[in-house]
């Protein structure tokens, strides 16, 4: 059942969500209307706009490619003063630029099968990749650096809202000592929170405009989350780094005194 209290319905902004409240290993609790996340704002409506900027973001982490921030380039309020950090560019190979897409616009576009059970194995096997790609490993890092100094009001978004953005959340809870049970329950609201047909309508759109048709339920697929595929990447980082912690270390930067500056700054 989603957590309604977690959840900010705006019109043309899906997957809108608070990801703080969660209690951590050793006591407290993350804090809550501090840490947002979200789909991309391309489609905002003026109310949309409004409300958020009542919520007084101060920093903007906007994990989409160069190409998807072109594209679909996200509505501000007026006033906004927030800053917004984006990813790195990426080299101009294909295989960059398939290692910097939203996991669910490459799904629709790889070769192979394109019903809703070929989509989910597509969807699952990217979650392998997304730990390592240098680009959004490298935004990860900047991200929970500056949460570790930051305590106001941030937001985290890419298209969709639920993969990249699902990942570097949960990697973000895993620092500060949030339960696996509560990182997997709150990236699973994608599936539940707000208007969920009207998020699929509007992915779609965007999925179909770069790789043609796709079946409605094959779409679903696309434009929802399964328990596999953050599994996957918890696999493949146990794989090759032994442990959550020595990724988080070794890879993300966040050391255990990192990891303690974040509690400091975002604990109630």
């Amino acid at each position: 059942m989603t957590d309604v209290s977690r959840v900010i319905a705006f019109s043309g902004i899906h997957n809108f969500r608070d990801y703080g409240g969660y209690g951590v290993a050793g006591g407290g609790r993350l804090k809550r209307g501090v840490l947002w996340r979200s789909g991309q704002h391309h489609g905002a409506s003026e109310a949309d706009l409004d409300r958020l900027a009542r919520l007084d973001i101060a920093t903007v982490f906007d994990l989409r490619s160069a190409v998807e921030r072109a594209s679909h380039p996200c509505r501000r309020p007026a006033g906004f003063a927030a800053r917004v950090l984006t990813i790195e560019e990426a080299p101009a190979s294909a295989s960059a630029r398939q290692m910097s897409a939203a996991p669910h616009v490459a799904a629709a576009q790889a070769p192979g099968g394109r019903d809703a059970e070929g989509m989910k194995r597509l969807l699952a096997h990217s979650y392998a990749t997304i730990p390592f790609r240098p680009a959004l490993v490298a935004a990860m890092r900047r991200y929970l650096a500056l949460l570790a100094t930051d305590a106001r009001p941030s937001l985290i978004h890419c298209m969709a809202g639920k993969d990249r953005t699902g990942f570097a959340v949960a990697m973000l809870h895993r620092a500060v000592g949030v339960h696996r049970d509560d990182v997997m329950a709150d990236y699973l609201l994608t599936n539940s929170a707000g208007d969920v047909e009207a998020r699929i309508v509007a992915g779609g759109e965007v999925v179909m405009a770069r790789s043609g048709p796709v079946a409605p339920e094959a779409l679903r697929v696309l434009m929802g989350v399964e328990p596999e595929y953050l599994e996957t990447a918890f696999a493949g980082i146990a794989e090759r780094h032994g442990s959550e912690e020595a990724y988080l270390r070794d890879v993300l930067g966040a050391d255990e005194p990192l990891r303690e500056r974040l509690r400091q700054s975002l604990l109630a």
